[in-house]
Formats: C-alpha cells, sequence, structure tokens
C-alpha cells in the first residue's frame, strides 16, 4: 500500500531539527518546501505508484509515502546524484531529512528508489512539471509577458560508436545471453562456440589499420573488417538457432521459473539480433560501399533511438542524444520542455511554443525571443497575427532593408540580449542538473531525467524569487 502522506513515519521531538539545522537551510529550500507541499501535485504521484500492482491500494505492506518519494527524486536532481548517494546523503544528514519528509524514518534503500522512479512514467513527469509552474504563476513568479527558447541535446549514455566497436557491443552480449541460455538448458540442441576471442582480434586489426596512414592501410582496412563481419554473422546465426531451439521445446529446463527465465532469454535474443544485423548492415554499406547515410542507422545497441545532432559546435561537432527544447518565462521558470523523437527544424518550434506558453500562462506574450535559427518569415507573420507585439527572432541573410533597420532598433537588441539567457538556463541545468547526459534507459528514460532536471531547476529559482520579495517586503 502506497500512502499519499507520511502520517505514520516517526517524527523528531518538535523543535529539535530546527534548533538543530534551521539556519543550515538555502534561502530557496524554506519556499521550496512549501510548494511541495502541493495536494494537486501529490495526488499525481500517488495515482502514479498505486498503479503499478494491482491491488495495491488495500494489499501489502505501507509502501514509501508519495511525498517522500518526490522529495526524493527531486533532491537527487537538485543535487546531480546517484540514487546510492542520494540514499548515503539522506541517512546522516537532519536537514535533508527534513526536507524529504523522511524524519527519523528509514531512509528508501537504493535500489526501490529506482523502481519508484520508473513507476513515474513522461505522462506523470509532465503533470508534475506543469502543476510546478501553475504554482510559479499562482504566486506570480511568472507573469507571461515575455518568452524566450532554444534548442540543446541531451546525450544518452553510451560510448562514441564506430563500426568495430558496435559490433563487438553486439558480440558481447550476444554470446553473454547464450551462455546463460546454456546454463539453464544444459547441452541440449546446440553447442554453443564463443568467438569472443577472435572477434577482440579482429576488432583489434581493425584499431591499427584504422591508425595506419598508408595508402595501403585502406586494403587492409577493408580485409579487418571482412573477417570481422564473418565472425559477426555466425554469431548472429549461432542466437537465431539458440532462440529457434528454446522457441521449439529443444532446449527447455525442468524448473517452471528456469522455463520463465528461458523464455526471457529468447525474448532478449530476438531483441538484440535485429539490432546487430542493422550494425553489419551499415558497416558493409560504409566500408565496402562508402555509404555513410544506410536507413535506419544504429548508433549503439543499448540505446537504439540515439540519434546523430550536429550543432555546428567547434569542440563537439557530432553529438549522440535527443534534441530538447527549453523554453523560459520571467524568473528564469522553464515553463515547457520537450524531448523530441526525431529532430524538428528549429523554425517549426517557434509557433507551437507561444500557444504552449498560452495555454500554460493564461496569456499571448508581449514579446517572444529566439535565435536565427527560428526565424521565418511566416514565422513572424503567424506571431504577431496571434498577438505577439514584438518578435525578437533575427534574420542573418536577410537583403531587406526594412528588416535589416528592424533588427537595429532597441527593443530588438534588449530582446536578443534577453534571449542569450536561455543559453545560460541550459548551461545550468547541464552542470548543476546533469543534463549534459542521461543516466535512464530509453525514451521514457530521457523524458523522466530531463523533467526531474527541469523541475529541480524551476524550485530553485522560483523559492529564490518568493524568497527576494519577502525579504524586500519586511
Amino acid at each position: 500500500m502506497i500512502n499519499l502522506r507520511c502520517v505514520s513515519q516517526p517524527q523528531f521531538p518538535e523543535g529539535f531539527v530546527e534548533g538543530a539545522v534551521g539556519n543550515l537551510w538555502e534561502p530557496w529550500m524554506r519556499e521550496a518546501d512549501q510548494l511541495l507541499d502541493d495536494d494537486q501535485l501529490l495526488n499525481v504521484v500517488y495515482e502514479a505508484l498505486v498503479g503499478r500492482p494491482p491491488k495495491s491500494r488495500t494489499f501489502g505492506r505501507l509502501g514509501v509515502p508519495a511525498e517522500i518519494v518526490v522529495r526524493m527524486l527531486l533532491l537527487k536532481h537538485l543535487r546531480n546524484w546517484s540514487f546510492d548517494e542520494l540514499e548515503r546523503e539522506v541517512r546522516p544528514n537532519l536537514l535533508y531529512r527534513e526536507f524529504t519528509r523522511v524524519a527519523a524514518g528509514i531512509v528508501p534503500d537504493a535500489k526501490t528508489l529506482g523502481s519508484q522512479a520508473r513507476a513515474l512514467g513522461p505522462e506523470v513527469i509532465k503533470q508534475i512539471h506543469q502543476r510546478v509552474v501553475a504554482l510559479a504563476v499562482e504566486n506570480k513568479v511568472v507573469q507571461g509577458r515575455k518568452m524566450r527558447v532554444d534548442t540543446t541535446v541531451v546525450e544518452t549514455n553510451i560510448h562514441y560508436p564506430t563500426d568495430s566497436s558496435l559490433l563487438d557491443d553486439g558480440n558481447r552480449v550476444l554470446t553473454r545471453l547464450m551462455k546463460k541460455v546454456r546454463t539453464l538448458a544444459g547441452a541440449m540442441g546446440a553447442k554453443l562456440r564463443d568467438r569472443s576471442r577472435s572477434v577482440k582480434l579482429r576488432v583489434l586489426d581493425v584499431a591499427r589499420a584504422a591508425r595506419s596512414k598508408v595508402p595501403q592501410s585502406q586494403e587492409k582496412l577493408k580485409q579487418a573488417y571482412g573477417k570481422l563481419l564473418a565472425s559477426m554473422g555466425r554469431v548472429v546465426a549461432q542466437a537465431k538457432r539458440f532462440s529457434k531451439e528454446i522457441a521449439d521445446g529443444i532446449k527447455r529446463s525442468t524448473g517452471i521459473l528456469q522455463q520463465a527465465a528461458l523464455e526471457g532469454l529468447r525474448r532478449e535474443i530476438d531483441t538484440m539480433v535485429p539490432r546487430v544485423q542493422q550494425v553489419i548492415k551499415q558497416t558493409k554499406a560504409r566500408v565496402f560501399k562508402g555509404d555513410t547515410h544506410a536507413d535506419g542507422k544504429l548508433f549503439s545497441i543499448f540505446e537504439p533511438a540515439t540519434e546523430i545532432i550536429r550543432k555546428g559546435k567547434a569542440g563537439k561537432p557530432n553529438e549522440f542524444g535527443k534534441m530538447v527544447k527549453v523554453q523560459e518565462s520571467e524568473g528564469q521558470v522553464v515553463i515547457d520542455f520537450e524531448v523530441y523523437d526525431q529532430r524538428p527544424a528549429d523554425s517549426d518550434v517557434l509557433i507551437p511554443a507561444i500557444e504552449i506558453h498560452q495555454q500554460l500562462t493564461g496569456r499571448t506574450p508581449d514579446m517572444a525571443a529566439g535565435d536565427a535559427g527560428f526565424y521565418s518569415a511566416k514565422n513572424v507573420t503567424i506571431a504577431k497575427q496571434i498577438g505577439v507585439k514584438r518578435v525578437s527572432v533575427p534574420s542573418r541573410s536577410t537583403k531587406s532593408a526594412a528588416l535589416k533597420r528592424e533588427q537595429k532598433k532597441r527593443w530588438f537588441k534588449k530582446g536578443q540580449k534577453w534571449r542569450t539567457g536561455c543559453e545560460g538556463r541550459i548551461s545550468v541545468l547541464k552542470r548543476r542538473h546533469g543534463l549534459n547526459r542521461c543516466r535512464y534507459k530509453g525514451r521514457k528514460g530521457m523524458i523522466r531525467w530531463t523533467g526531474l532536471g527541469v523541475i529541480a531547476d524551476n524550485l530553485i529559482n522560483i523559492g529564490r524569487v518568493i524568497n527576494e520579495r519577502k525579504k524586500s517586503a519586511e
């Protein structure tokens, strides 16, 4: 059973924590602590947690209260900790125990927190974020007069992809799965031949040939790749044979649990084989045909949705991950974020961003700002039609004298100066909240990682503004 609030948690004696660590609270934390007491926000988390196992509302032992779950997860992303670091830091710290509402109770372990985090899907994260934005609007931290938008890349947690390293990954995973099948099914059916050593040697041959700059090295590189692909073809064929024999009942186990584990291994093999085959296909196309744009190109067999994104950075020309939109209003509050399945053109993002701003803040912004990538004459026209008074989005290649004069006006330049703050916000999200690289898996994990980082940053900024307002009123 899951509690909404931690009514049954053991509490510290009244005034004990305040006397011990009262002066250690950061100013924004007091305000964020009050914001997180919102019943509507907690109900969203509660419904997500009780929706996991059937009958969890009425049967079983009491689970971790929703209030503790959301506060622990947000503290994790506030400090950019791992789950193990979160557990280790909260246990001895009176301030963190008070903030997370654990108080004198038992701190949930890292494994429990990880499973509860996975229960908060993309829709739940979006609802939590929208509720935090609504609280910012209610507290007049966000008035909705201005809007700025930018895009960035959140990288997936993969190594730099090369054809040989991807093939090596495929061999390693398929061989490991087949060894587990052999352990459960014994010697029945086809025997396992471990080709890990030969594949590793072929990968080293590829690396040596690729480092050489002499003309003959290209032929050696093709020969090394040919041998590597031949070995990988045999590994894939053997994995497919193992999967078929499990399905046909040739490889089987006497125990029910072991047989269920075998079926699970078969599904994993059936998932990985097409990915490895795709890597083989794209390797042949690149090495032997010179085609670097193979259909359905994979950059990781573990994160198949990863895209290669080039944003013109000198230090990092290629980034591997997902494009993310970051949209701000006043008070440095990110009122909307979006993780795109496929990278859109920036110019296609501006008008939907203005419409979302209207929905969340209840008004059309007086000014909308973005960099040159968001510009199109159509965007400027539509933005003005829906009520935006000033559109500060530059056109670098314009030949129109009137447009050049418009871009030299004071309001336009002030809008561009304000727009650059979005780049600073992205930098803070990456450095302080870990949005440089996603540590969660899959598309849902990417949205959860990005969303929790954005919500954590919003809590700091909303709390800071409310605290400064109270100080100035005193």
